[in-house]
């Protein structure tokens, strides 16, 4: 901090590096009422100096060398939008070890080293904050660092994905197939041209580290989470599921009972009575379960320009109120817990499954023979002609069942022959059952 001013060096001038100059010109007022202090974005890290911008910023700020930034006295904030893991981790590593805060929106740099990140930033008493990291506009892990330090939080479930969530929302209104509903999204550009990181969970799995390591204090690793995307759910599915009273969306949840804890993210039917359900769209939202508050619920855009860098901003003024009250470094706490994960016996929910089997007496009972073999009850049954009345289709919902029990129970199912094909299983969360 020199005198009254801070000076931020911006790492990336693509779409939300592009917002964060936007909001800190435009709102230098406000941020100054807010902070005491102005911020100015001093340097700005770019692949071409020489690129023409949507954004008025002199040529002297722009650069190509990081270490006009991470080596640079006068620079006081590392704001990083640039993405990625390396040359990424190195830049913010080396911004830490010279006494330098940082605020990102790098959900995968978080997600896989951000243990290593925040314990480095304690060590040089730096703030490092990724409000933008999950959830774009939705103060979440603000929420959860702060608003929840009280309260010892034992579910977070949420949308964490727009993209999926886009897809699936235009697939339950308009009864569509995936393959065309995801064309769709990639003309819109809701979905990349390579969309295999939004639609097979990557990115929600990224953000569910995030979150399980906030909201319980350990280490989750990305391999922790169990993944699971849409891209085999189908329009059938989908009717089924609204026929007995729910909605498709690609979950992310974690849950806390005792010190064991499971984070997965997967294809889930929710109940239509759960908020959840009715979240539709790019938009973005996360249920976290605490002992002391009981059910809460945040609610916003998930991406785009000027939710994501409000995020970002936000954060930046955190640290600039820190810097004035001499208490950075305080509020990054490296996760302290010893990590004990659920194995596929203690992991219990609801399952949906559907079935294409012989249209000839007695299938039913084989079934729920194997079911009842296997402690698996069922709480809804629907059995209908399929292929021409060939074959039975059977749409089963169980009570709450062990993971490893519903995996034995489709494996000897796969391997009777009565039963053609399992064609799904999904986890079920709210209904009848609670």
């Amino acid at each position: 901090m020199r005198g009254n001013t801070v000076k931020i060096g911006l790492m990336g001038l693509g779409t939300v590096g592009t917002g964060v100059v936007r909001i800190v010109q435009g709102h230098q007022e406000d941020l100054q009422k807010q902070t005491g202090l102005a911020i100015e974005v001093a340097k700005v890290l770019v692949k071409n100096a020489d690129k023409e911008r949507n954004i008025s910023l002199d040529n002297d700020i722009l650069t190509t060398n990081p270490a006009d930034l991470v080596e640079n006295p006068e620079i006081d904030v590392i704001v990083e939008v640039i993405g990625g893991i390396n040359p990424t981790k190195q830049y913010m590593l080396q911004a830490l070890e010279n006494g330098k805060h940082i605020v990102t929106a790098n959900k995968d740099l978080m997600a896989l080293h951000g243990a290593e990140i925040l314990s480095k930033a304690q060590e040089k008493g730096c703030d490092v904050f990724y409000e933008a990291s999950v959830g774009g506009g939705i103060p979440i892990l603000r929420a959860l660092v702060e608003g929840f330090s009280s309260d010892r939080i034992t579910k977070m479930m949420g949308i964490v994905n727009g993209t999926t969530n886009y897809i699936m929302t235009k697939m339950s209104q308009e009864g569509a197939d995936y393959a065309e509903v995801l064309k769709e999204a990639q003309e819109l550009g809701y979905a990349e041209s390579d969309p295999t990181a939004d639609v097979e969970g990557h990115d929600a799995a990224r953000k569910m580290a995030i979150l399980g390591t906030l909201g319980f204090h350990v280490d989750m690793n990305l391999d922790d989470v169990d993944c699971e995307g849409i891209s085999r759910v189908s329009a059938e599915d989908i009717a089924h599921a609204k026929q007995l009273g729910y909605e498709i969306k690609l979950l992310g949840i974690a849950q806390r009972d005792g010190e064991l804890i499971d984070v997965s993210v997967q294809p889930t039917l929710v109940a239509r009575s759960h908020p959840l359900a009715s979240v539709n769209g790019v938009f973005n939202a996360v249920y976290v379960h605490g002992e002391a508050v009981g059910e809460t619920m945040f609610y916003g855009p998930g991406a785009g320009e000027l939710p994501t860098a409000t995020a970002v901003v936000s954060d930046l003024v955190t640290v600039v109120k820190n810097k004035k009250l001499g208490v950075n470094g305080r509020g990054s706490v490296a996760p302290y817990k010893e990590k004990h994960l659920k194995t596929d016996d203690q992991i219990v929910s609801k399952y949906f499954l559907r079935l294409i089997v012989d249209d000839k007496r007695g299938v039913l009972a084989q079934i729920t023979r194997i079911l009842a073999d296997h402690d698996v009850s069922l709480e809804q049954v629907l059995q209908q002609p399929y292929n021409d009345g060939k074959q039975s289709e059977i749409i089963l919902v169980t009570h709450h069942a062990s993971r490893k029990n519903i995996f034995d129970v489709r494996k000897q199912f796969e391997e009777i022959d009565s039963v053609y094909e399992v064609k799904s299983l999904y986890r079920v969360e709210g209904g009848e059952e609670q």
